[in-house]
């Protein structure tokens, strides 16, 4: 019998209809996606045959019965950032222009432009649900360019797919040349101040490489601890050059040119469609709503945070002299360093003396009981549900009543076929038809988290179980979708809006009420001491000024290169360091250059918008005032929370969604206080 591309199934024969990955081979992408965009303009052709006057629920509401491209796509695409390869990389540098091409053929499809027109200029009574879809098709249309001239069209066509395969490139460059570099370290005595947690992480890595002695590499969970406790300043130099140079050596990974191609292109795609710059065009449909108001949140934590800031650096400058001597000059990768001995004497805190109370299957039991306490809501473990990769953990999440809500992908751990830091993401959105009911989502975590050792479970950080909180955030606004479109559950809402639900969830990280519940010593079952607690609440903004002002200042990069007006031409290091200077706490070491790895905002969806962590933050701060004069695991707030915000997807503005769980709008002033600036 032949075997069938499992993608040409519909129902997969799997728990709730979940992607087969145990089915699915690399020779099966590429036929289901050309036969996907087949089907798609069949579905098209279809709407635009209909003999019946354009209206909302046969022109802008009709969803096709198999969105066949979709599945393959997401699963595709998804995997290619969590457990990719040299082939799948192959395969989409070959497919990206041709997915491009026919996203393009859609919208510049000038009858089906001219039936959403019709429906946009008279379209009778609509929910505010349908009133904000055929907002954002109409919109979307005359942002990819359906209402230019043939000329403009086609140059158009052409920009969008050279974007798409920069991007692309920029992503595998910065992955390959991430996992090119290793401190192989054979000598003991190198790794003096280094924590056994970070020494035997080193070395399953080397014996997982085949080598004696110990690894170290760029990725999160070596790196960090690496420059926060090693004695040897020359390795940490080391250390430091390597990350900070990803990507701008004179080598086959050099993303320069990518970076000037990309920010020119998008500049030139703004001004075909009427706008000034990128950010215009971007921000046309943000909560910020324009670049003077983004400028004025930075403006505003400038003068907030940059005092405080250089105070800060200053006691760990002074620090390091006391130590080292007089003439010592404090460099970038001194910092960690004698910033975490600087806590030390403060606190008598640091992230090792926590690990042992965080193991990471404690931690998640931690995580999902918090989700329980404030919505009701339970995991349970699936194992026959597929997954691609065996670090992957599959969990059906069902309702306070038991109802089946969704399924939750977990992938806690880093490897070489995946991408750094931590993203969510879903295989299916949610949605609701007649013929479907309520679709749940299909959504998953992808972490880079400390892995277990020989003699130890996985044992996160502080800044870990943050990084937990802030990711299973998003995961909760993709569970609790409740919207009829699935172009506007879940995630899918403004880009300045899409981080409240995530930085929201950070907030319990250093609430006693909340670690009690879970924290737990890995070996005695003996509870986070109340003394350690109290120290974590009291260290918590520890050095919170120089860390606002670190995302301030790419948050003016973003905005220095999306904000030009004419195409760059100019040397890409000294235009960087001229476009964050204002919030630089030190002089830019020669060589180094963060824009040719700054994944967030050339190929990460982040252009012209990294400033919205900081918005975001606002928000959060904002927010969780409200459950702290309630209590923060006071259920009638969390509910509000849920209806209001997190079930309601993109239905509406955000700042109404806003309004209505907070009764007003948000201001800075909860940000000021949390941190201890005001």
């Amino acid at each position: 019998m032949e075997r069938q591309n499992p993608f040409y199934t519909k129902h997969y024969a799997t728990p709730h209809e979940t992607a087969p990955f145990d089915q699915i081979r690399l020779e099966d992408y590429e036929p289901a996606m050309l036969e996907g965009i087949r089907q798609d303009d069949a579905f098209i052709q279809g709407i635009l045959d209909n003999p019946e006057a354009p209206s909302f629920d046969n022109t802008v509401a009709v969803t096709s019965p198999d969105d066949l491209l979709e599945r393959v796509t997401k699963v595709f695409f998804n995997l290619l950032s969590a457990q990719t390869n040299d082939e799948m990389d192959a395969l989409a540098q070959k497919m990206s222009p041709i997915l491009t091409e026919h996203a393009n053929n859609i919208m510049f499809n000038p009858r089906f432009f001219q039936r959403v027109k019709a429906v946009y200029e008279n379209h009778g009574s609509l929910t505010p649900e349908e009133e904000t879809l055929l907002e954002k098709s109409y919109d979307g249309f005359i942002r990819a360019g359906a209402a230019l001239d043939e000329e403009h069209k086609n140059r158009l066509r052409e920009i969008n797919a050279e974007l798409a395969q920069l991007t692309l490139q920029f992503s595998q460059n910065n992955l390959k040349d991430t996992n090119a570099f290793q401190l192989h370290i054979t000598d003991e005595q190198q790794l003096n101040g280094l924590p056994d947690s970070s020494r035997e992480a080193a070395a399953l890595a080397a014996k997982e490489a085949g080598k004696e002695g110990w690894l170290f590499t760029l990725h999160a969970p070596s790196y960090g601890p690496f420059m926060t406790y090693a004695d040897d300043r020359e390795l940490r130099r080391q250390m430091y050059l390597a990350k900070n140079t990803i990507c701008i050596k004179a080598d086959e990974f050099n993303n320069t040119e990518i970076v000037r191609r990309i920010v020119n292109l998008r500049l030139e795609r703004a001004q075909l469609l009427g706008y000034r710059c990128h950010a215009d065009y971007v921000l046309k449909n943000r909560m910020a709503e324009s670049v003077e108001n983004v400028n004025r949140l930075m403006d505003q934590l400038l003068e907030a945070y940059m005092e405080p800031a250089r105070r800060e650096m200053q006691e760990i400058a002074d620090l390091a002299r006391l130590q080292q001597g007089q003439d010592f000059q404090l460099m970038p990768w001194d910092f960690s360093y004698y910033g975490h001995k600087l806590k030390m004497q403060r606190f008598n805190i640091d992230a090792e003396m926590l690990r042992p109370y965080f193991e990471l299957a404690r931690v998640k039991e931690g995580v999902f009981g918090l989700a329980t306490k404030l919505y009701g809501i339970t995991f349970r473990e699936n194992k026959e549900i597929p997954v691609y990769h065996p670090d992957v953990t599959a969990y059906e999440v069902l309702d306070e009543d038991g109802t089946f809500l969704a399924v939750l992908y977990t992938d806690f751990f880093p490897r070489s076929s995946k991408q750094a830091g931590a993203w969510m993401t879903s295989y299916k959105d949610q949605w609701i038809s007649k013929e479907d009911g309520n679709s749940r989502p299909h959504v998953s975590l992808v972490m880079n988290f400390t892995k277990p050792t020989e003699t130890k479970p996985a044992l996160l950080t502080l800044g870990e179980v943050e990084t937990f909180l802030h990711e299973f955030g998003h995961a909760l606004h993709g569970i609790f979708a409740n919207t009829r479109f699935a172009a506007l559950s879940g995630t899918n809402v403004y880009w300045d809006f899409v981080e409240l639900p995530s930085q929201f969830m950070e907030n319990f990280a250093v609430e006693p009420a909340f670690l009690n519940t879970f924290a737990r010593h890995y070996q005695t079952g003996e509870p986070i001491p109340q003394e350690l607690l109290d120290r974590i609440v009291q260290s918590r903004n520890f050095n919170v000024a120089y860390a606002c002002i670190r995302q301030v200042s790419f948050c003016l990069l973003d905005l220095a290169f999306y904000t030009l007006e004419q195409p760059f031409e100019g040397d890409l290091q000294e235009f960087e360091n001229r476009a964050w200077s204002r919030a630089q706490l030190f002089d830019p070491v020669p060589g180094t250059c963060m824009t040719v790895q700054f994944s967030h905002i050339m190929s990460g969806g982040y252009s012209a918008g990294y400033y919205s962590y900081k918005w975001a933050e606002v928000l959060d701060a904002d927010a969780f005032s409200v459950f702290q004069q309630a209590g923060i695991f006071d259920r009638e707030t969390a509910q509000r929370f849920r209806d209001c915000i997190l079930s309601r997807g993109g239905t509406e503005h955000p700042m109404t969604l806003y309004r209505r769980f907070r009764g007003g709008e948000p201001t800075i002033d909860a940000l000021l206080k949390r941190n201890g600036i005001k």
